[in-house]
């Protein structure tokens, strides 16, 4: 949970394009994750549910987050 990632692919529906970075904030079974995009005010512009293949996690403190089917 929380782990920051950035989508491979757009996805034009939602206006996000590849790289666009965001929250894992639930996971939902198997290797499903629900992701939000919040902008620079703290404000969602979008949430959308992805899969592990769909995203890259992104490191943070020199240490790799890693997703994985069965954890966020």
């Amino acid at each position: 949970m929380l782990d920051t990632v950035a989508v491979v692919e757009d996805v034009p529906d939602l206006g996000l394009s590849a790289g666009e970075v965001g929250a894992v904030v639930e996971e939902l079974g198997g290797d499903a994750f629900e992701v939000e995009f919040v902008d620079q005010g703290g404000h969602t512009y979008a949430m959308h549910t992805f899969r592990a293949d769909q995203l890259v996690a992104l490191h943070t403190r020199g240490e790799a987050l890693r997703l994985r089917a069965g954890a966020a």
